[in-house]
C-alpha cells in the first residue's frame, strides 16, 4: 500500500471514495458535516493516500477504491462502469432543468386555469431549447467517455 499511496487517482476513483462516503452517511458511521468536508476532500484528492486518509475511521469492509488496495489500479472496470452512468454534474444539470420545467409547467396551468381557458403555451420556449442544448452536451460527453 505505500507504493501505491503516491499513485495519482483518476475522476472514476474519486467518485467511488464519494459513493462509499454517502453509504457511510447512509449507515450512521459519519455525520452529514462531516461527510461534506470528507466529500469536497475527496474531489480534491489526488493519490491513492489522499483518499485512503478519509477512510482511516471506517471499517474497510465497505466497498470502495481504497479498502482492498489491489497491487495494480484497476481502470477496465471502472471505466466501463463509468461509461455506462453520466457524470455527477451533468446528471445535476438535467435536475436542474428538470425542476426548472416542473415549475413553469406548474406556473401556466395556473395561470390557464385562473383564465378559465388554455392560455398561449409559453413554457415551450423555457423547455425546448435548453433541452436540445442538453441532448447535444449529453451526446457529446457520452461520445467521448465511450471513446476513452
Amino acid at each position: 500500500m505505500d507504493e501505491r499511496r503516491d499513485v495519482r487517482v483518476s475522476d472514476s476513483d474519486r467518485e467511488a471514495a464519494a459513493e462509499r462516503l454517502g453509504s457511510a452517511v447512509t449507515e450512521g458511521r459519519l455525520n452529514l458535516q462531516e461527510y461534506d468536508d470528507r466529500l469536497g476532500r475527496a474531489y480534491q484528492s489526488v493519490t491513492y493516500g489522499d483518499l485512503a486518509d478519509l477512510f482511516v475511521d471506517l471499517p474497510a469492509s465497505a466497498p470502495g477504491p481504497v479498502a482492498a488496495a489491489p497491487a495494480a489500479p484497476q481502470a477496465v472496470p471502472a471505466s466501463s462502469e463509468a461509461e455506462a452512468t453520466l457524470p455527477r454534474w451533468l446528471r445535476v444539470v438535467w435536475t436542474i432543468w428538470a425542476v426548472k420545467v416542473m415549475i413553469n409547467l406548474t406556473v401556466w396551468v395556473l395561470v390557464s386555469l385562473s383564465d378559465g381557458s388554455l392560455v398561449y403555451f409559453w413554457p415551450m420556449w423555457v423547455i425546448g431549447p435548453p433541452a436540445a442544448a442538453l441532448l447535444v452536451l449529453t451526446t457529446i460527453v457520452t461520445h467521448s467517455r465511450r471513446d476513452r
